[in-house]
């Protein structure tokens, strides 16, 4: 439990007859960076708005930073940093007021220091340009950062960020990538929602994923991609006797290519639990099979995602 950032048992929101959250054990090693995976309406907000005191559980119990919700929220929040469905701020307010009104407002924020605070913050998140400039001419992709530099005026444990790149051009969804990759390195847990596999990819050491408001699946990025069926992919000019061995070795494969290419046609199979690729190539060989591409891949995170929801995602914005 020391190792968790974040740990829930059978954790359950409903709303009179729906069931927003059903019962779900969220597992959130310290120092990752959590992907928490979704379609819109599969329960990844509500689930934060609870871990974040913002909204009672019906049933079930959860532990932030060691410590349990939410009759913990006084010690707990101070060290938690949040980004939630999008920033507000005052908009005919500098980026630099906005961020001193919200560190008034935290108890545990030492006046003497804030503005030294704010500017470091507003640093961080590239902003210290615009720092004197009304928050209603920020752009979006801004006022997410100068979000984001609200969660960080004081030092956290764990940032907790709910699509923090929605509705960014590609522009800005890298600069938060860049941001949150930063805090991964500071040793923050970054716990962050999204819809968006490519993100997810590129940041995340652990994933969850949520359908219809449960858990299906949890653990390591590689070790989830992982999971799924291995398949082979083989060049050859001699596709139809391929297919024929890969047939006796009892993969399933797919159907050839029609576009021609240079080195042949792309068969296509299922790797089965007990072949080797070394002996699929053998027996290749063996029979004569013209070899002139071999690749084992596993499935990707969209694929992973599919099998075990039967949904479709968004993987590129």
């Amino acid at each position: 439990m020391a190792d968790l950032a974040i740990e829930t048992g059978g954790l359950t929101k409903r709303f009179r007859r729906q069931v927003a959250v059903d019962g779900i054990d969220l597992a959130v090693p310290r120092g990752a960076v959590y992907g928490f995976l979704g379609p819109n309406g599969s329960g990844k907000t509500t689930t934060i708005r609870m871990l974040l005191g913002l909204v009672g559980a019906t049933a079930g119990g959860m532990q932030v930073l060691g410590e349990d919700m939410p009759s913990s929220t006084s010690t707990v929040l101070p060290r938690v940093g949040a980004l939630v469905e999008g920033p507000a701020f005052a908009p005919f307010l500098s980026g630099a007021a906005n961020l001193e009104r919200l560190d008034t407002a935290d108890r545990s924020a030492p006046g003497a220091t804030r503005r030294a605070r704010v500017a470091s913050a507003l640093e961080r998140v590239g902003l210290a340009h615009a720092a004197r400039k009304r928050a209603h001419a920020y752009s979006l992709g801004m006022k997410q950062r100068l979000g984001l530099a609200g969660a960080l005026l004081m030092p956290r444990e764990l940032l907790v960020l709910d699509e923090p790149t929605n509705g960014l051009d590609p522009q800005g969804t890298r600069e938060v990538r860049a941001l949150i990759r930063s805090f991964a390195d500071d040793g923050t847990t970054v716990f962050v929602s999204s819809h968006l596999l490519a993100e997810v990819e590129q940041l995340c050491t652990h994933v969850g994923v949520m359908s219809a408001g449960r858990l299906v699946a949890q653990g390591p990025l590689d070790a989830f991609r992982d999971g799924g069926a291995a398949r082979v992919h083989l060049r050859t000019p001699d596709a139809g006797s391929a297919q024929r061995v890969l047939d006796r070795l009892g993969l399933t494969t797919d159907a050839p290519e029609s576009t021609p290419h240079a080195d042949g046609a792309e068969v296509v199979a299922t790797l089965s639990d007990d072949v080797r690729p070394e002996e699929v190539v053998a027996a290749l060989v063996a029979d004569g099979v013209r070899v002139r591409g071999f690749d084992v891949r596993h499935a990707s995170l969209e694929e992973r995602f599919v099998a075990l929801t039967g949904e479709g995602f968004e993987v590129a914005r």
